[in-house]
């Protein structure tokens, strides 16, 4: 019996050894196919005149001013329907501000650009502005449904009726503004997330529009 054990040893450290090595084998390989797949699979970000980033820089300045009207109205409506959709504007589109001002930072692009506001939009088929740089920055922000100095200033003195009319107007054409912009960056985008804020911002201010126009009727509000 002793005489057979040496013999039974090295079959068994063979069968061992012949595991191990098929082992690491495939660990070597799934590590290979993992390595090789994330290379090829990380997307190129974003360059400066993509219209990615032109898209999270003009709709960067679009929100501010939405955010700023919202609550504007937020503080003194006393429309509690009103009150609950300013909270909901406001909320939703500083999220998405620091959303989109985190990718430029990620893309390692600046916040600013000297290309003319909606630049990035020139070919696309459906929400085409042209070439931009022949209109006036005060033109351009009409464009996207931004509202005047001179408007802004009118809801911050203004009260009661009047006011919450006068924001439903504003938000009204400042929604209407945004659609293009993320319809446009959704045909034109390369990036998947910004694909998808954009598609949240259609499907959500869509939903707002059809909120505030039934405010307005119920207010009675004209113009």
């Amino acid at each position: 019996m002793t005489a057979d054990a040496p013999v039974a040893r090295p079959a068994a450290r063979r069968i061992v050894v012949a595991v191990a090595v098929v082992a690491l084998l495939a660990v070597a390989f799934a590590v290979g196919r993992f390595t090789a797949f994330g290379a090829t699979a990380a997307p190129a970000s974003p360059s400066t005149l993509s219209a990615d980033a032109g898209f999270a820089r003009d709709m960067q300045v679009h929100h501010t001013q939405a955010v700023q009207m919202a609550m504007e109205i937020y503080r003194k409506t006393t429309d509690p329907e009103l009150r609950t959709l300013s909270y909901d504007i406001a909320t939703a589109q500083s999220g998405q501000r620091g959303e989109m001002f985190g990718w430029l930072v990620q893309w390692g692009l600046p916040q600013a650009s000297s290309q003319p506001l909606m630049q990035w939009m020139a070919s696309s088929d459906a929400h085409s502005h042209g070439d931009t740089s022949a209109l006036s920055e005060d033109e351009l922000l009409a464009e996207m449904g931004m509202a005047t100095d001179a408007e802004l200033d009118e809801l911050r003195t203004l009260d009661g009726r009047p006011a919450d009319c006068l924001f439903l107007s504003l938000m009204l054409r400042h929604h209407e503004g945004a659609i293009p912009m993320a319809e446009a960056v959704i045909e034109l985008g390369s990036d998947a997330r910004v694909k998808d804020v954009a598609q949240a911002i259609i499907m959500g201010q869509s939903s707002e529009i059809d909120a505030m126009r039934d405010i307005q009727s119920r207010l009675s509000c004209t113009g």
